[in-house]
């Protein structure tokens, strides 16, 4: 979850096992959650965005530590700045 989108909606980023050699993906290991982990190494890919309801949402499996949700933001801005690698 990025951040608020209004209305009960949340801006999402997706997150998968697999980097597809994207290289804005941020690699997460158990070491960049706060509280909860992902079974596997797993990576943010900051160029695919997307929205949905909070009434879809089941549970919650971790938190980030605040220095790897930066790392996250960071890209998402790079991107919206024009700056991102494509």
């Amino acid at each position: 979850m990025v951040a608020p989108a209004g209305r009960g909606d949340w801006i999402l980023c997706q997150v998968t096992s697999n980097p597809y050699h994207d290289p804005r993906a941020n690699e997460l290991e158990n070491a960049s959650f706060a509280m909860g982990s992902l079974r596997f190494i797993s990576y943010a890919r900051p160029g695919k965005l997307f929205t949905a309801s909070l009434d879809l949402f089941s549970g919650q499996v971790g938190k980030l530590k605040t220095e790897s949700f930066g790392r996250i933001i960071e890209s998402v801005a790079a991107i919206l700045r024009g700056g991102g690698s494509a």
